[in-house]
């Protein structure tokens, strides 16, 4: 059975889970910075029991919505876990979705996930993170991705995803390696919340990819770049 303790703190990964639980609202997220988001999350092995696992899972669906996002690893409200959330409604034009591939997901519990590519193609998009507040840079991706991890309840996932999907997946289980979307980012990308509003708000990236010297991957559209 895994360690129940926290490396940084010495204490039962159930105390501080408790601690956090403790507190009405969302649960706090660590910014980009905190160590517990540049180490691999400890696999899940029974640290919590059913009753504060549901607790805990609740409380992560809540802040993810209250963020917003569509996807919040353990590691980013301080627990270094593998344990991740993802939900997207998906309130999307038509044509950022035929662009995106982004459809709605429903909720989903992602137990020691891990995934792999499916075939050789991939996408770039902008992209965020609840831990990287305010920016958004380009970050190419697998298209497809084959899912392989437990629910909260034991059960085993197995699953293909695509388009848009498969990004939410790639992230939130990169944040349980240890690694940040900008680990894998075109840095000449990266602009602000308020740049992206005013200037790159379209359903691909070929726009900013021209206006700040970028390329994208060949065969995603736009400027032998992405998309």
């Amino acid at each position: 059975m895994a360690s129940e303790r926290d490396s940084s703190t010495s204490r039962p990964l159930s105390d501080r889970v408790e601690e956090l639980l403790a507190h009405e609202g969302p649960l706090p997220i660590v910014a980009a910075g905190d160590p517990v988001l540049r180490r691999a999350a400890e696999p899940f092995d029974g640290q919590l029991d059913p009753g504060l696992l549901a607790r805990f899972v609740a409380a992560l669906r809540a802040t993810m919505h209250a963020a917003p996002g569509v996807g919040l690893a353990a590691p980013q409200v301080g627990v270094p876990l593998r344990l991740a959330v993802i939900e997207d409604p998906a309130p999307v034009s038509e044509e950022v979705r035929l662009a995106r591939g982004r459809v709605p997901q429903p909720f989903r519990v992602l137990v020691n996930p891990s995934y792999e590519r499916v075939g050789a193609g991939r996408a770039a998009f902008f992209e965020g993170c609840l831990s990287v507040p305010g920016w958004q840079a380009v970050v190419a991706r697998h298209t497809e991705v084959r899912l392989k991890a437990l629910d909260e309840h034991g059960r085993t996932l197995d699953e293909v995803f695509t388009g848009w999907p498969a990004r939410i997946v790639q992230h939130e289980t990169d944040h349980l390696d240890g690694m940040l979307y900008l680990d894998h980012a075109e840095l000449r990308s990266l602009s602000s919340n308020q740049a992206m509003a005013e200037r790159w708000n379209q359903p691909t990236p070929a726009r900013a990819a021209e206006a700040l010297g970028f390329k994208l991957p060949d065969g995603t559209g736009g400027h032998r770049s992405p998309v």
